[in-house]
């Protein structure tokens, strides 16, 4: 089993990794169930509260992590990061790039990485082009006008994007099936019930679908 290491802060934003997090700890429709588990990490473990009022007691000191254990790091966005801090949390993303490791950021956190030099070569998204070039770094030729952004082992998406953030994690994590992950981005982003039918299906479960499209 690896770790995908969450990295906690004062003022995180809540809703940014819940799609994320939920999918990698939730073993239901995952192509091999049990090669990952999440853990939370903070600045010398120091308990922390989101913006949404939640305290958390981290797991570990991010100082701590091993990183040739560690299959991800994800960096979700708050309010601290436009006020200059986590700067220890760049320094984590630099290490895990070294060792090959993947590192996901949203919305202030890729700022955070751009501050520290990491979108200067990889193409990459945030909440706006302007929002990044605030930050002075050196790769706005690279920036795409896209949702979420893969590209050398870093991860990055715009505030409003947790779903398409979550949907580029699970596929870098080789988390479903194909069919599984379409058929699970069309029922959230969406919202309609047939979806579900289909992410039963591809999951294997479908005796469950055809049950429902029996007539009562």
């Amino acid at each position: 089993m690896k770790t995908v290491h969450l990295f906690v802060f004062d003022t995180l934003s809540d809703w940014e990794p819940g799609f994320a997090i939920a999918g990698i700890n939730n073993p239901q429709f995952q192509r091999e169930p049990g090669r990952y588990q999440v853990r939370t990490v903070s600045i010398a473990g120091k308990p922390v509260t989101t913006a949404g009022g939640v305290k958390i007691q981290p797991d570990a000191a991010l100082e701590s992590i091993d990183v040739h254990s560690s299959a991800m790091l994800i960096l979700p966005g708050g309010a601290l990061w436009d006020q200059g801090g986590n700067m220890e949390a760049v320094q984590e993303a630099q290490r895990h790039l070294n060792a090959g490791v993947r590192v996901a950021a949203i919305c202030g956190a890729t700022a955070g990485l751009a501050r520290g030099g990491l979108l200067d070569a990889r193409k990459h998204t945030s909440n706006a082009r302007e929002y990044l070039a605030a930050s002075g770094y050196r790769g706005a030729h690279l920036y795409q006008d896209s949702p979420a952004v893969d590209d050398d082992n870093v991860i990055t998406a715009s505030a409003m994007s947790s779903l398409e953030f979550a949907r580029a994690i699970f596929l870098a994590l080789d988390l479903y099936e194909p069919d599984v992950l379409d058929a699970w981005y069309n029922l959230f982003s969406t919202g309609k019930p047939e979806y579900f039918s289909d992410l039963m299906a591809a999951a294997g479960n479908g005796a469950w679908s055809e049950s429902r499209s029996q007539p009562s």
